[in-house]
């Protein structure tokens, strides 16, 4: 296609034509309306079934990436080819009606015989076409086509803004007709047809019973040259393209700009048409599957013969029909005439047209139609069918010929019920339950079959608005159920409780109102406060009302007052009246009683006095009345009036209200949507009332979702896959919650399972994290087992991906009405920012933007943050902090608001708008309110958009997807970008430095070394025979002078900001992944999706780790069935991971095995057997030697993808040893010592510091657990050689910070206390000097402990309160439990408070679930353990079980950590009082309990990795254990073996407690049962100590003494 034809198709102009046939396009625009016109000419009618169906089965797809852009593709692979053979042959598609198309050959009567033979040549072709096409797989499609002639009349209609035409008359009749005998693949000729075409040319067969013909095929005679026919033919068609436009479909393309004819062909397209024409921004945009409401009007005629005699009726009708829709922004998508009626198919909720309570405006504007309708001169049966849900809307044709329509189940179930149902306004079951209309305005039909409607569930009918509202109709819908608790609403109770109390002491009226959103759970909070409200002398009325209710005047007194009278009841107005006489006898004079009988519907005679009455006096004397009798019966009894949807409450009854509550003490509640408009002057007053509490509903919190959930499905418990989805969804959203709910089951997501104890799962990594989430304690009971006492889980099934599902269509629904309630630009950035992500930096956002400007977007920003569609974080932290919980209920004071002057209120909103805009550009976080509001404005882009898209954003992000500065820009997997080209952009950052270099610019500053004075050479450092205190003092005096150096140091040796790797791993990594998924690039997004995984790691979150090693694992199977995908570094890294998470996670075969795996693949096989081993140890220590002999010798770094595979490498061989360590086996030592000596000399070969000092440091751990006791010792003088000519800057300050760390945590397990608070004191100043929060607050609590043990209190404190500061500051979960953790610890065994023990098992409750605690083994164990030691120890056994068992199931997660060991001694301690206990009881299995406990406590004496600093406490616990069982010997040596091992290590903590067990234990004292408990009673606490009120030697004897009475053991 040449460029000026393309220029040309641009126009406007041109494209208008598109959408309109020849007939309009070059007809004359008469300005008269209805006007007729009269032709000749060839009908033909196509329809193409099936694309119904496959709308249904689109528009119930699951996954976001299914749905209208495929549909919109296969509807216009089979609609274009079919116009495209219609144009070729000279023919105008006049409509398009869903998937049918009606195309005209107009020419004079004479040519019809020869065009009839064209067209039928036409409908052949096409019938050809689809026997070529190949069909979509599940897509049955079938053609069937009508042909007709005659004479023909077009009348036009419509109004002054929009234009429509139809075509008239027999002819019109008959092609449908023709249409609807076709079978598939037919072609059928009308009866007239086939008396005016040329029947020597056409093969027929007969039709049973009818005149119309069925054609075979065209025969022609032999001489017969059609291409001249053909030609001759076109000649007597006007606007068919010939000479030198022959080369184009349709004349109309080429269309010279003409403003006149393009105002006039403007009329006939619809406005949101329109819009995009003029916008070329929102191509695309109106293609979608979308939830809309269908008014499928059909007009039957009293005579139809002629088009000038039903003109004026239809003009009518559009006029009004227009009018009514315009109100509630629908539109008229098509007209038609058929089956002797003129149809209107009306639409609610077309792109950019979506308004609130949709389904209701719709049936509304129905009734109104019908009532209007019904009255028109010469319209005989109005039928309304009305149906709701979703269909397809899109613009459906060629490029050329094309139409904006809707398809799908939803069209022809109104069409039919239309049909079916005449004389009515009819609606579907979906628009009766969303039409939020009461009950009474519709009527159940008689069910029909209707053709091509499967079931179409119960059919209503629209009584309108006319009927009389009956009494005790308007009662609160919600029933409630004593078995399903109102769920996280205690505040909003509380609420109700105050103020009635309030009402009951003070005798004056009380309104209580809680405002929130459709869905939040308003109607149940009154449920309960109905049932809650009940009591003697109390009269509750609850009412319910609907939007109808607005404009009906007085109806909420009405119903009010009805129910005072007891008129509710009544099934008879003779009832009402009687009972109307009764009560108000004495207040009314009989002659007034009719004024009573419009309000009541009863009949009192109308007396001359109320007949002459204006209608405001009456209403006077009616509200005089009502005041009266509420007066009387308030003496009697208390009135509680709960109003719910009390925004429906009309302006009269809020007047009423405003008096009644100053003049009768009465308690009103209301629940109400936010107003839409600005409320009544009676409501204004009634908020500001000083009597009004008006509560702002909140959200609920995820722990109430996660609640919720597990009732509504009857479960014991769901995946935490399931509960971040449902709590991310539904913003604790009630209604939300349910229809998330609704899809996944409708989808068949939900898998129930039979709960299986966690002792009998096999571990294997798809299960490993298939964690269940339990509801909170106090909700167990509420119904969530079986009757058969059988629990059940709720899992998700395999495969899925909660991600890209597609929103429910009711959620959908509810966003797409507040997208189209925003302007254009407004639209166009939120579409932008789904794109980007549910959470984004305004950065991006920016960068995707077409032509806009910073200050555009700020101020478009700061106007949707304040409509409450985006939120907007200053950082990650903020963000992090505002997702743990949902915004909670709070009170607002309108009469204090209303107090403020008049001049500030009016400046408020341009001052909001302003501060907002400042607060935006400070913010460059940016978060959707709605994760549905991202995903619908998501579904709206077409896929050539998307992908676009995806990629700008892509390409912007990743330049900045790797480390912080602070951890200088590295990958989170060592060196991984040098294995893997993943880029985007072509210049990559080395070569970005080396350009930057030859400028002239300075890449890396020169970095600063000790001058020679200050640093001593290695040989002055550490002298031959210089003694271990010495050396000690050397070391010390080195840290000392490093941190000397990093304060005064005048050189940029301290980083400027912390580490913010999170924040980039959350706002760079994460969305880049996607971005890649999304754009199909599958390496580059498993690339990310390692990285992610690695980052999570190290930010100890084990769970996330695998979520997206999950995610790697899906496209490592789709990469590797790619034969060209060939990247063993990935699969082995991706091993690598999984073998880290397995280890955290305390699955050592597991473990054991995903590292082997990996280094397999990184050509490092680990031996499998001794003779493998011998060899593979023979060599590595040659190796070994060679590398300490080549030390100090420059050679040739490792190119970069060899140092990836190293580092791989180092970290396996790393956890490896570990592993082999837990082992008790004699042989598994060999096999440690061997992975310990390989990642020495793998992390020489990387010639890399840090990894040589933490392999040194590594290799001496080892040994010392192993008991080597020469080899220790040289591999930690050699790591602080090596750290002595580090360069101060960067990395080389970090492995000093490390290695002091390191050495005070080697220091403090093999039991050195003193050296490991010296090292760890130091470590502290560095990494806070280093500003990095993860590796200082690991330092904290290894300190923490180490001055626990010595009884060094003052310091303990000190520390602890550095340790809150770190974990408020950073909001660090893992440094808070551990405080929490040592907290429990001084309360057990320091003999003082600093934290209550309420505060900690609060602590631990609420986050037990807490996703980094669950999946870090250890901390948690630990935490249970202490409650249950704490419990124990003051018999509450019931306690004990409940803890000790959550610590049971820890216990099999060994990990070679100080954490879980200090968890598993505590859960030992309680098992050594549980037996205590069984002894005191004589329990038959005390003696085997009691074994068996001796040999696990001695196993873990015996394990390689318990750190010696564990061995007094175990082996105190196994004196106490000998002395229960009677074995006094062992008692003793137990005891004095601690004794002297607590000398040694100065652990005074349990020296002191060993001491006085011993005292106890061999004294004839006896302890009282209750001794605890007293001293639980008055353990000071901190502040007393601190002050010198109490002496730390009266504190420590604050100890808990295990009972025993050795004299009387039953052994």
């Amino acid at each position: 296609m040449s460029s000026q034809q393309e220029e040309l198709e641009d126009r406007a102009i041109v494209r208008i034509a598109a959408h309109l046939p020849d007939l309009i396009v070059y007809g004359d625009f008469t300005p008269e309306r209805p006007s007729v016109k009269y032709f000749d000419g060839v009908l033909m009618f196509v329809d193409i079934s099936g694309f119904t169906a496959m709308t249904e089965k689109f528009s119930t797809a699951m996954y976001m990436d299914r749905g209208a852009e495929q549909l919109v593709e296969i509807l216009n692979y089979y609609i274009s080819a079919i116009v495209e053979k219609v144009l070729i042959f000279g023919g105008d598609i006049l409509k398009f009606a869903g998937d049918a198309l009606l195309a005209l050959w107009k020419v004079e009567r004479k040519q019809l015989k020869n065009i009839i033979t064209v067209v039928i040549k036409c409908s052949l072709e096409i019938h050809g076409l689809f026997e070529a096409k190949e069909v979509e797989e599940g897509l049955d499609i079938r053609v069937k086509i009508g042909l007709a002639a005659g004479h023909i009349s077009m009348l036009v209609f419509g109004d002054e803004t929009r234009n429509y035409f139809l075509v008239i008359g027999q002819a019109v009749d008959d092609v449908r007709l023709a249409q609807g005998m076709a079978q598939m693949n037919d072609v059928i000729l009308s009866p007239n047809c086939w008396q005016l075409c040329d029947r020597s040319m056409i093969e027929i067969e007969r039709i049973p019973d009818q005149r119309a013909v069925k054609v075979n095929f065209l025969k022609p005679p032999p001489t017969f040259n059609f291409d001249e026919f053909f030609a001759t033919c076109m000649s007597f068609m006007d606007y068919y393209p010939t000479h030198q436009h022959k080369n184009i479909l349709r004349l109309a393309c080429m269309l010279e700009s003409d403003p006149k004819l393009e105002l006039a062909l403007q009329k006939y397209v619809m406005e949101n048409i329109l819009k995009q024409i003029d916008d070329k921004q929102l191509g695309g945009y109106l293609s979608e599957l979308r939830p809309v409401t269908i008014v499928f009007v059909n007009l039957m005629f009293k005579e139809q013969d002629k088009a000038e005699v039903i003109g004026p009726a239809i003009q009518d009708a559009c006029v009004h029909i227009t009018s009514v829709l315009k109100v509630f922004r629908g539109q008229i998508n098509k007209v038609f005439m058929f089956d002797k009626g003129c149809s209107f198919l009306c639409v609610f909720g077309f792109p950019g047209e979506k308004a609130p309570d949709e389904v209701t405006h719709a049936l509304e504007s129905a009734v109104d139609i019908f009532d209007f309708c019904s009255q028109v001169h010469k319209i005989h049966t109005v039928s309304i069918g009305v149906a709701s849900g979703i269909v397809f809307c899109g613009i459906v044709g060629h490029t050329v010929r094309h139409e904006y329509t809707v398809i799908g189940q939803k069209v022809n179930i109104a069409a039919r019920m239309m049909m079916y149902y005449p004389g009515i306004v009819t609606c579907d079951s979906v628009t009766y339950n969303g039409s939020n209309l009461p009950a009474y305005f519709f009527k159940e039909l008689p069910k029909k079959v209707m053709k091509g409607v499967g079931d179409s569930g119960p059919i209503y009918q629209c009584l309108g608005l006319n009927e009389k509202v009956m009494f005790g109709m308007a009662y609160l819908i919600c029933n409630r159920n004593e078995g399903y608790p109102l769920l996280g609403r205690e505040k909003e109770i509380k609420y109700f409780m105050c103020t009635m109390k309030e009402f009951l002491i003070s005798n004056c009226s009380q309104i209580l109102m809680y405002e929130g959103i459709s869905g939040c759970g308003k109607s149940q909070i009154l449920v309960e406060i109905e049932y809650l409200a009940q009591g003697e002398n109390h009269r509750t009325i609850a009412i319910a009302l609907t939007k109808v209710s607005f404009h009906q005047n007085f109806y909420t007194i009405q119903i009010l007052m009805a129910n005072v009278l007891g008129l509710d009841t009544c099934k008879h107005y003779k009832e009402r009246q009687s009972n109307l006489q009764s009560k108000v006898k004495t207040l009314l004079d009989d002659k007034f009683h009719c004024l009573l009988n419009d309000i009541f519907h009863v009949q009192f005679p109308i007396s001359r006095e109320i007949s002459k009455m204006s209608t405001t006096r009456k209403q006077k004397h009616l509200e005089a009345l009502f005041m009266k009798i509420l007066e009387k019966t308030v003496k009697e009894e208390r009135i509680i009036f709960i109003i719910d949807e009390a925004q429906f409450v009309d302006i009269a009854s809020w007047t009423f209200m405003e008096r009644l509550i100053q003049s009768v003490p009465i308690f009103i509640i209301m629940a109400l949507s936010p107003f839409i408009d600005t409320p009544c002057a009676s409501a204004s007053a009634i908020m500001k009332n000083r009597n009004t509490t008006y509560v702002i509903l909140g959200a609920m919190q995820p722990k109430d979702i996660r609640n919720k959930v597990c009732i509504d499905l009857n479960v014991s418990s769901i995946s935490k896959e399931l509960d971040a989805y449902l709590v991310e969804g539904s913003c604790g959203i009630p209604y939300y919650c349910e229809e998330l709910l609704k899809n996944l089951d409708n989808h068949r997501i939900l898998l129930f399972q039979q709960k299986e104890s966690e002792e009998k799962t096999n571990v294997t990594w798809n299960n490993m994290f298939r964690n269940l989430t339990k509801p909170t304690g106090e909700f167990n009971v509420f119904g969530l087992n079986k009757d058969d006492g059988v629990e059940e889980v709720c899992n998700l099934v395999s495969g899925v991906r909660l991600r890209n599902l597609s929103p429910p269509a009711s959620l959908k629904e509810i966003s797409l009405v507040q997208l189209d309630s925003m302007s254009l630009s407004h639209q166009m950035l939120v579409r932008c920012a789904a794109i980007v992500g549910l959470t984004f930096t305004t950065e991006l956002l920016f960068e995707i933007l077409p032509c806009w400007n910073m200050k555009m977007m700020i101020k478009a920003l700061a106007t949707l943050v304040e409509s409450n569609i985006f939120y907007c974080f200053r950082n990650s932290k903020d963000l992090r902090l505002a997702l743990k919980a949902n915004v909670a209920s709070f009170e607002v004071h309108y009469r204090s608001l209303s107090l403020k002057p008049r001049d500030s209120l009016a400046r408020g909103e341009q001052e909001e708008l302003r501060e907002m805009e400042g607060e935006v550009i400070e913010c460059h976080i940016i978060r959707f309110c709605r994760p549905m509001m991202q995903k619908t404005a998501y579904e709206l882009w077409l896929k050539d958009q998307k992908i676009a898209m995806h990629l700008k954003c892509a390409r912007f992000l990743e330049e900045n997807a790797h480390r912080c500065d602070h951890c200088r820009s590295r990958d989170f997997i060592p060196y991984h970008h040098f294995t893997v080209d993943i880029r985007l952009n072509t210049l990559d950052m080395e070569t970005i430095k080396k350009m930057a270099k030859s400028h002239g610019f300075q890449i890396d500053k020169e970095e600063i070394m000790f001058s020679k004075a200050e640093m001593p050479k290695i040989s002055e450092f550490f002298p031959e025979n210089l003694s271990p205190q010495g050396i000690k003092e050397k070391i010390l005096g080195f840290f000392d002078l490093i941190i000397t150096k990093m304060r005064t140091s005048q050189e940029d040796i301290i980083p400027l900001e912390s580490c913010q790797c999170e924040e980039i791993l959350q706002m760079v990594i994460l969305p880049l992944a996607h971005h890649f998924v999304a754009l199909e690039e599958n390496n580059k997004a498993l690339y990310y999706f390692l990285e992610i995984a690695s980052a999570y790691l190290i930010l100890g979150d084990n769970y996330r780790a695998y979520l997206y090693l999950n995610e790697g694992e899906r496209l490592l199977k789709i990469l590797k069935r790619e034969k060209s995908w060939s990247q063993t570094f990935e699969s082995a890294t991706f091993h690598t991971l999984k073998g880290q998470v397995c280890f955290n996670m305390g699955h050592m075969v597991l473990a054991k095995k995903m590292l082997r795996k990996a280094l397999k693949l990184l050509n490092r096989v680990f031996p499998y057997n001794f003779i493998s081993l011998f060899l593979q140890s023979h060599v590595e220590k040659n190796r070994h030697f060679h590398f300490l002999n080549q030390q100090g010798q420059e050679g040739l770094p490792p190119e970069k993808k060899k140092l990836a595979q190293l580092y791989q490498e180092t970290t396996c061989f790393s956890l490896l040893w570990q592993i082999y360590s837990l082992n008790y086996f004699f042989h598994h030592k060999y096999y440690g010592n061997l992975a310990a000596l390989m990642q020495v000399n793998t992390a020489l070969e990387t010639q890399n510091d840090f990894q040589i000092v933490k392999a040194y440091l590594d290799y001496s751990l080892y040994h010392q657990l192993t008991g080597y006791q020469g080899m220790w010792f040289k591999y930690e003088i050699m790591a602080m050689e090596h750290i002595l000519n580090l360069p101060l800057k960067g990395e080389g300050i970090e492995i000093v910070a490390h290695v002091a760390d390191t050495l005070g945590y080697i220091k403090f397990i093999m039991g050195h206390l003193d050296l490991a608070i010296e090292l760890g004191s130091r470590a502290h100043k560095m990494w806070a000097l280093l500003r990095n929060p993860n590796k200082h607050y690991i330092v904290l609590c290894r300190l923490s402990k180490s001055l626990f043990l010595k009884s060094r209190y003052k310091q303990l404190i000190q520390v602890m309160g550095w340790l809150w500061d770190l974990s408020v500051a950073e909001e660090h979960i893992f440094s808070k439990a551990f405080f929490y953790f040592v907290c429990l610890d001084i309360l057990l065994y320091s003999g003082f408070v600093y934290r209550t023990f309420e505060e900690c098992l609060e602590f631990i409750c609420q986050n037990e679930d807490n996703r980094i605690l669950k999946f870090q083994n250890g901390l948690l164990l630990g935490l249970y353990s202490c409650i249950a030691v704490w419990y124990a120890r003051l018999q509450e056994w019931d306690n004990f079980y409940k803890f000790s068992n959550r610590a049971k199931a820890l216990v099999p997660r060994r990990t070679p950590t100080v954490l879980y060991y200090e968890g598993i001694i505590r859960y030992m301690e309680g098992q050594v009082l549980h037996l205590q206990k069984q002894i005191e009881e004589q329990s038959e299995n005390a003696q085997d309990s009691g074994v068996e406990l001796l040999k696990n406590l001695e196993r873990l004496v015996a394990q390689n990795t318990t750190g010696p600093v564990f061995y007094p406490r175990l082996y105190h616990l196994m004196a106490y254990v000998c002395i229960l069982m009677g074995d006094g010997e062992n008692c003793d040596l137990f005891l004095n073996t601690a004794l002297q091992l607590c000398e040694r290590q100065g652990n005074m903590l349990e020296k002191c407690w060993l001491n006085m067990s011993k005292e106890w234990w061999y004294s004839s004292s006896e302890l009282t049962s209750d001794q605890w408990l007293h001293t639980v009673l008055s353990l000071p606490t901190w502040d007393k100590i601190a002050s010198g009120k109490i002496s730390i030697q009266d504190v420590q004897k604050n100890k808990f003494l295990m009972r025993v009475n050795i004299l009387d053991n039953p052994f």
